[in-house]
């Protein structure tokens, strides 16, 4: 179902310099594909595309320094890959933080900062990007880094929550308008990683632990659901299967069906009723 995954073809990611970005560079130019990385840490980002020159051939690998909360930065993105490789076949909007704030009515600063990069850098790329892929009339995808936080919700970082659902409803709401274009051969995609230790997550934690898988675990896993064509790439990880993933998914869905209280897996009064259903 990949067909843009074909030598020759181009791949843009944002949050290129580390990661799940990093993991998936690797991948596409293992298998021949050009590939753009963009990234706001422009030491991170040459440390980056130092790394992929000495194990790629050099002529397949861009870096562009990128903040994703500036659209005019993604236009110029644009016009460079487009100026260096041509169309662009692989639309990655990975880049991403996790602000730590506290009660939804305080810290307003690093909320719309926390919105800025991972709903609006989203909203970004594909506004800047997307038009022209539909243009192009080739097969193409935009694959958009969630979050299981945006659909579960847990307590401990309402913003990076609300960033994610976001990136959510929009990436849904891209594949239906897709679909509704006549003509049109670009897939939407919503990557959802589990338990991943990223940079981002080692700034909390120095050392892997063993519940995390790596970014390239999470990149193999999202080309395998891809061939499938999935929309939904619900990835699991070394703590959570899929199963577990499902059972939690399910209890938040019925949170309004049930009409109880709001993210009651957290709450104690139904504490035993959870933990019964996810057994």
């Amino acid at each position: 179902m990949a067909e843009w995954l074909t030598k020759g073809n181009t791949a843009v990611i944002t949050g290129g310099a580390s990661g799940i970005g990093l993991a998936a560079a690797n991948v596409y130019l293992d298998k021949g594909l050009c590939v753009v990385i963009a990234d706001a840490d422009g030491a991170a980002l040459e440390s980056a595309h130092q790394q992929l020159q000495q194990q790629h051939n050099p002529a397949n690998i861009r870096a562009r320094v990128t903040d994703v909360t500036d659209y005019d930065q993604l236009l110029d993105l644009r016009d460079f890959v487009t100026s260096e490789f041509g169309p662009v076949h692989c639309l990655m909007n990975n880049a991403g933080t996790s602000i730590r704030m506290g009660q939804p009515w305080e810290d307003l600063d690093s909320l719309k900062r926390q919105i800025d990069i991972n709903f609006w850098g989203v909203v970004h790329g594909c506004h800047a990007f997307l038009p022209d892929m539909i243009q192009a009339g080739q097969p193409a995808a935009v694959i958009n880094t969630g979050s299981k936080q945006g659909m579960t919700k847990p307590p401990g970082n309402y913003g990076y929550n609300l960033s994610k659902t976001g990136v959510i409803g929009y990436t849904e709401s891209i594949a239906r308008g897709f679909r509704e274009t006549e003509n049109c051969r670009v897939t939407a995609h919503l990557l959802i990683p589990g338990f991943t230790y990223t940079g981002m997550i080692s700034k909390f934690l120095p050392e892997k632990p063993d519940g995390a898988w790596t970014p390239e675990q999470v990149v193999d896993f999202m080309l395998n659901a891809l061939q499938s064509g999935d929309f939904y790439v619900l990835c699991p990880d070394n703590e959570t299967p899929r199963e577990l993933d499902e059972k939690r998914l399910q209890w938040n869905t019925d949170d309004l069906i049930k009409n109880r209280p709001a993210l009651s897996r957290w709450h104690p009064d139904f504490a035993d009723q959870y933990n019964n259903f996810v057994k």
